[in-house]
């Protein structure tokens, strides 16, 4: 049974305002799909859809694997000595609720409509096709920008690593065509490709067309790697933590906001609330889960509270190893609180805890994204081949392949500081149309079956949608522009391929010719 037959839009409504095909066709950008329809796909079965392989342990692996990334290693202490003073661990917290806000919302939407797609999905079910088109455009920026991204930083972190033990690649081939570099002899080489940041992408997308069992089984090494790690840093450098440290815990405020006191606070919750980010994209698993009404909720807000713990104690821990104003203008503060103690191995490891982290950030980032354009596909707005399943892996090989091609081809030939800073300007437009859609949809479908419920509706969505606008209002113009060029390209698209081959637009264009 295909998507456009499941649709059950009732045929002919637009006819019913005397509006013939031509005007139908200018208003199926309206047109939402039934959560009917939706339910009936997340119940399917069989050898063209994926196969369900990960239950609640996995998802929280999925969800730690992308939100403990090496910002964790650089935003804390920048936060702590520009802002918040040892008060940063607060603004932990603070970042950890406003993301709770939109975390209940994915919850609600992912145990309600568990299939792949997250906040382009949901987005279709309560505000139409347009919509749902923009947001899912959105998070392919977002997941494609950001692997790449990660990937030239990955192939940085390597090369510092391997220079620890005497190991030294050729500078031709660890850098872009773009990019230059100063040889011991003061020859000036220009780069071929980044080799390794290649490597990676391909090796992880081998590693996740063989089936989300085997990457939850990867992805839970690296991230028991990664979190031991912290803890090793935690435990070791709380014996030498000095309590003078802590005094003030809130600096007293420069007389300009955001530069300590409470204000200071809240401004390093906003530098730090993109280390949070991630946790959504365990919402795209939510066809590959093993009863998804009881283990997405448990996945999404399960990995969020594990991050928030771990990151309060790490702040506590570096906060009182050395004086916060130690940390101003260093992007690697960690290390300066590793001098405070007898332990200077743990540089080496925490590099090596850089590495598996950026690993893993790019394997989830690779899975959230085939998703999202396994459900496009699905729905027509993309090409049929990327949501064709390989009958064995049941994963959508396809897509996978030529995603992680052009990823691979991107990391290696564009500069980092072309590819630019991953700022999540999509993820928090996602966030705020998840948000809204709750409120809608209890609005339309009130007495919807919920397994998870969000609380206190609508004044959870709402503080959500008001955090992550004013987390947008923060970035620079330059994100805002990117934003408006891939906008722009989306909707090229869109106009030119999705609305032709929309399965729900050619249901209701048959429905209105009977």
């Amino acid at each position: 049974m295909t998507t456009a037959s499941r649709a059950r839009v009732r045929p002919g409504w637009l006819g019913r305002f005397g509006l013939g095909l031509r005007a139908r066709a200018t208003l199926f950008f309206m047109l939402k799909k039934s959560l009917e329809s939706l339910r009936q796909e997340a119940a399917e079965s069989g050898t063209g859809t994926l196969k369900r392989s990960l239950n609640g342990i996995s998802l929280i692996g999925l969800g730690i694997g992308v939100i403990i990334g090496a910002g964790l290693f650089s935003l804390t202490g920048l936060a702590a000595a520009n802002h918040a003073g040892p008060a940063v661990t607060l603004s932990f917290v603070v970042a950890a609720v406003g993301c709770a806000f939109s975390a209940l919302c994915y919850a609600e939407f992912a145990a309600l409509v568990p299939v792949a797609g997250s906040a382009y999905t949901y987005s279709y079910a309560t505000m139409g096709e347009l919509f749902a088109w923009i947001i899912g455009w959105d998070l392919v920026l977002e997941y494609s920008v950001g692997a790449a991204t990660v990937a030239i930083s990955w192939s940085q972190y390597l090369l510092k690593f391997l220079e620890k033990y005497g190991l030294h690649l050729p500078a031709r081939l660890v850098m872009s065509p773009f990019e230059t570099a100063t040889l011991h002899d003061g020859s000036v080489v220009h780069g071929y490709a980044n080799v390794p940041a290649m490597l990676v992408v391909l090796a992880i997308t081998a590693v996740i067309i063989r089936g989300t069992s085997g990457s939850a089984w990867f992805n839970a090494l690296v991230v028991a790697l990664k979190v031991a790690v912290v803890l090793v840093f935690i435990a070791l450098g709380w014996k030498y933590i000095d309590p003078a440290n802590y005094h003030p815990f809130i600096p007293d405020n420069t007389g300009k906001f955001g530069e300590f006191g409470w204000s200071g606070v809240l401004r390093g919750a906003g530098v730090i609330f993109f280390v949070f980010i991630g946790f959504d994209i365990v919402a795209t698993m939510a066809q590959e889960t093993k009863d998804p009404q009881r283990n997405m909720p448990i996945g999404i807000l399960g990995s969020l509270v594990v991050c928030t713990v771990l990151f309060v104690l790490f702040g506590y821990v570096l906060t009182g190893l050395a004086k916060y104003t130690e940390f101003k203008n260093s992007a690697a503060p960690v290390a300066i609180a590793i001098e405070k103690t007898p332990y200077a191995w743990l540089s080496g490891a925490i590099i090596l805890a850089i590495l598996i982290g950026y690993t893993s950030v790019i394997l989830v980032d690779l899975l959230g994204q085939s998703r999202v354009f396994f459900s496009m596909s699905k729905d027509g707005l993309l090409p049929p081949a990327f949501s064709k399943i390989h009958p064995k892996f049941r994963t959508p090989v396809q897509s996978n392949l030529l995603l992680g091609a052009f990823i691979a081809l991107f990391a290696g030939f564009v500069p980092i500081n072309v590819v630019g800073e991953m700022v999540s300007i999509g993820t928090l437009l996602a966030f705020v149309m998840v948000c809204l859609g709750v409120i809608i949809m209890r609005r339309t479908n009130p007495d919807a079956p919920r397994s998870f419920r969000t609380p206190w509706v609508p004044l959870v969505p709402i503080l959500g949608i008001l955090t992550c606008v004013v987390m947008m209002a923060s970035l620079p113009w330059e994100t805002w522009v990117r934003l408006a060029l891939w906008l722009a390209i989306g909707l090229a698209i869109y106009y030119g391929y999705g609305q032709k081959h929309s399965k729900l637009r050619q249901q209701v264009t048959l429905g209105g010719e009977d």
